[in-house]
């Protein structure tokens, strides 16, 4: 091994393969002895296809003028669904519903105006969570409806709430259950499940379950082989699962784990029936487990630490699993066998690859949590009596988390000799409800005190350098990013990524889905309005001495350019180094392999030449 400065390693991990080599799965779907997912390729310009699994042959079944994607919440999720070889599915470009018989041509069912997501086929039509746009002067409405597969015909079930997600019907298809909420609630804070008759003529005898404790969130209701109900709730802090008995609730089992996560996506899945009884998994200390339940859970050993869409039909379960050492992979297990069907790389020389730690530490008179990685590479090494470069990653939400899948995005830093810690900070998913409300009116406080405790932590342990610490993040990750910036003197470079500068600019322009989001992360606008500028970092440039690169998309309609902008402009009129690269026909997130490329690079740039590396 050769001795090389920190950060200037030569890597095989370059950032092409870092951005293009790699498809992310999302949406998974179970038809007879077929399974289908959907893979959003950067290679085709972000765009999501539907790929179907049968018999051992894997073949793309989207025609390439389609793109299997919803913008419900923006966020989407669930964009497509399979019933009986006939697939209907969301296409991104005018968002409307689609049936599509895969020796034919796809037919638009509904008209343009109305988007559609969670897609649940039944004798009486096809259930979905919509969200209307037809009136461009006000909120969108959100509601569960009932389309006519032949007409497209759009009815409403339900309306009323703000919000709606995850629709579920029994065998007999008699019985529908769904999830609601309102403004300022989020789903992952106060919601309500619902339960009423179904047939032709609609809904009846709607009922509300647990009303009595409204202090919960519901998270996926599904219901069994014998018409029985069972949901996921944190009332008892912990997403575990509950069986509905009328209006009341029965725990079936009680662990320290999630059950359960943040509905961002819609169609999000952590448990389900298989082989008479239940299949779920365990999130605990940034890792999952998977197990059947039977009075008692059993874990399934797999070479795996993360389970999710999963879904289940009988003897058989499919879904996408992840590991620290391994691509993410589409698996199944089909009456016991284990078999992966689709790996989204190539595989990757593991003496390049840096296994995550998961670190606990000290912040304040409270803990937070992380994943550390260290330098690593199988040809170099640092030099004799340094410390490498530390990045503090902050993650998106904030209410998300950072998990420990392979990611190429960080290989691509600690293979150059950077060390990496993924930080979840107060309000992180994973960690139980407590832990994620702790961030309630401390956004910009609390998350920016991990970020920075996680680097100085590592500093104090001789893990890194004091000297060279950088931190990034996207969305609300590049809003701690900025406020880690501004309001601690911890780091010496940032880039932000579609993140928010002006806060109270994002109440305003921002989707509905999280238009009322900071009113628990900050408190009600305008009546807070002075915190909301206090912890606004466009109005704290004056606090800023270091260099920030923004990276921003044109289309983005959840954190808008100007948000990027506003502080570029501040940045530069005050003579601080700083960049602003803003991509055209990116939203929120990059999927573009040439955007995602020019990120990387960029950003490596501009820390090599800030940090000083090498010279």
């Amino acid at each position: 091994m050769i001795e090389v400065p920190y950060g200037t390693w030569e890597s095989p991990i370059t950032a092409e393969k870092a951005s293009s080599a790699i498809v992310a799965f999302q949406d998974l779907a179970l038809d007879g002895d077929a399974v289908y997912w959907s893979e959003m390729r950067p290679s085709e310009g972000g765009r999501y296809v539907i790929v179907k699994y049968q018999d051992g042959k894997i073949e793309d079944v989207l025609p390439p003028d389609f793109n299997a994607r919803t913008r419900v919440h923006e966020y989407g999720g669930a964009a497509f669904t399979v019933f009986q070889g006939t697939i209907y599915f969301t296409n991104f470009q005018d968002q409307r519903l689609y049936r599509f018989d895969i020796k034919e041509k796809p037919i638009a069912l509904t008209r343009e105006g109305i988007r559609f997501a969670d897609f649940k086929v039944t004798p009486y039509g096809i259930v979905a969570i919509a969200e209307s746009h037809l009136e461009n002067d006000k909120e969108p409405k959100n509601f569960l409806a009932l389309i006519n597969p032949q007409t497209g015909e759009v009815k409403e079930l339900s309306s009323g709430y703000d919000f709606y997600s995850s629709p579920s019907l029994n065998q007999d298809f008699s019985k529908i259950a769904w999830i609601s909420w309102n403004h300022p609630n989020m789903p992952w804070d106060d919601t309500q499940l619902w339960v009423a008759n179904i047939s032709e003529k609609g809904l009846s005898e709607t009922y509300r379950v647990d009303e009595h404790f409204p202090s919960q969130a519901f998270f996926e209701p599904l219901w069994g082989p014998h018409n029985e109900l069972m949901v996921s709730s944190d009332k008892a802090n912990w997403w575990n699962l509950y069986q509905v008995h009328g209006k009341s609730l029965e725990r079936l089992f009680t662990v320290d784990s999630e059950i359960g996560q943040p509905l961002w996506n819609l169609g999000a899945s952590t448990w389900g029936f298989y082989q008479n009884n239940i299949v779920c998994t365990f999130f605990q200390d940034g890792q999952s487990r998977l197990f059947t339940f039977d009075k008692k859970p059993t874990n399934i050993e797999l070479p795996y630490t993360s389970f999710s869409q999963i879904r289940s039909h009988h003897d058989k379960v499919a879904f996408i699993a992840g590991a620290a050492n391994k691509p993410t992979a589409i698996a199944m297990i089909d009456k016991g066998k284990f078999t992966v069907l689709r790996e989204n790389m190539a595989v990757v020389d593991p003496d390049y690859l840096s296994v995550p730690e998961h670190i606990t530490f000290p912040s304040g008179k409270r803990v937070a949590h992380a994943f550390y990685y260290a330098p690593k590479n199988k040809n170099t090494i640092g030099k004799k009596g340094t410390q490498p470069p530390l990045i503090v990653r902050s993650h998106g939400g904030p209410t998300a988390n950072s998990g420990s899948n392979l990611n190429l995005d960080i290989q691509y830093w600690t293979s150059r000799g950077f060390a990496f810690v993924d930080v979840n900070y107060a309000g992180s998913t994973g960690y139980g409800r407590e832990y994620r409300h702790s961030l309630n009116k401390q956004w910009g406080v609390y998350d920016v005190e991990d970020c920075a405790n996680a680097a100085l932590f590592l500093a104090q342990k001789g893990l890194v350098d004091k000297n060279k610490l950088a931190i990034t993040g996207g969305s609300a990750g590049g809003y701690t990013t900025l406020a880690a910036l501004c309001f601690t003197k911890t780091f010496h470079v940032g880039a932000s990524h579609y993140g928010v500068s002006e806060l109270a600019a994002l109440v305003h322009d921002t989707h509905k889905f999280e238009s009322r989001y900071l009113d628990n992360l900050i408190g009600p606008y305008p009546e807070e309005k002075e915190k909301y500028k206090e912890r606004s970092p466009l109005y704290h440039v004056d606090k800023l001495s270091n260099p920030v690169i923004f990276f921003q998309g044109d289309e983005d309609k959840i954190v808008l350019p100007n948000q990027a902008q506003m502080m570029f402009d501040a940045l530069k009129q005050k003579g601080i180094k700083t960049k602003y690269v803003l991509f055209k026909g990116e939203q929120h997130g990059f999927r573009k392999a040439e955007n995602r490329i020019r990120a990387l690079e960029e950003q490596r740039e501009f820390f090599v030449e800030v940090l000083g590396l090498g010279s």
